[in-house]
């Protein structure tokens, strides 16, 4: 099953880095051709470099995901590039790891649309390129927020509102053999909660380079470790892969038993 992603096309958001960055370097290595997108155009490349350098077909998309006209410019890309889309991978996503009271309008606003409203832009720039290629699989990233909110109000509603998009995506695609579903990750040692940048942005309070804090994300997990990227990307892999071919509108948690 060394191919398991043959004749496969991928376009991967936050395809720069954590998980977006495993799944482009898995995908790519078991036989998809891989657009890599990203608001990080430095390290976009560098991805693409390094799945070249492994063999692997890629090519890099800036992209910010709030954009309607460059989701159709990334989607024509890939098209003219490899000659179909039959992969979209929702990635990306925004945290400002405040209370309800601290929690702004603005922060309100890139949280949702970077997460949510990216998501649904990208399902309608991708689905016409799926109908040409006569199917597709579109995997977005849920959380544990998804079933289990906490108290970051615009984060909670995004990742509640992606399992609902999901679900409404798969239902109306079904019948052109469109395939939705969520992957739901439990603690991922990721840049995301490790390093601070403006649509993640930690602190010694929030990061998880803070070992009080990296101690309390492993005790919530029974499985007793850290989710890893590439534990992620499997997940990807398998729903965007043949092998799910009749999976559609389901929430895969990947979370070493942190929802129980």
């Amino acid at each position: 099953m060394g191919k398991r992603l043959e004749g496969k096309v991928a376009l991967i958001t936050g395809g720069a880095s954590g998980m977006g960055a495993a799944q482009a370097r898995l995908f790519a290595a078991k036989g998809a051709a891989v657009c890599v997108a990203d608001i990080n155009d430095a390290g976009g490349q560098q991805m693409v470099d390094e799945i070249a350098e492994a063999g692997g077909r890629a090519l890099f998309v800036h992209l910010d995901v709030r954009e309607a006209d460059q989701w159709q410019a990334a989607v024509a890309r890939a098209e003219g590039t490899y000659g179909s889309l039959t992969v979209l991978c929702n990635n990306a996503g925004a945290n400002f790891r405040v209370s309800f009271d601290e929690q702004t309008e603005e922060q309100w606003h890139v949280i949702m649309e970077t997460g949510l409203t990216g998501a649904f832009l990208g399902t309608k720039a991708a689905v016409p390129a799926m109908r040409r290629a006569g199917g597709g699989s579109i995997v977005n990233m849920g959380s544990i927020a998804s079933t289990r909110c906490g108290t970051n109000p615009g984060y909670a509603a995004s990742k509640v509102g992606i399992w609902g998009l999901t679900k409404a995506t798969a239902l109306s695609y079904a019948r052109e053999n469109i395939r939705c579903n969520l992957v739901s990750p439990g603690n991922v040692d990721t840049p995301f909660i490790r390093q601070s940048n403006t649509y993640s942005p930690n602190t010694w309070e929030t990061s998880i380079d803070n070992p009080e804090n990296y101690r309390r994300r492993v005790e919530g997990t029974p499985m007793g470790r850290l989710v890893q990227p590439v534990e992620i990307a499997y997940a990807f892999l398998f729903l965007a892969s043949d092998e799910a071919s009749i999976i559609t509108g389901t929430n895969l948690k990947v979370d070493g038993g942190a929802t129980l």
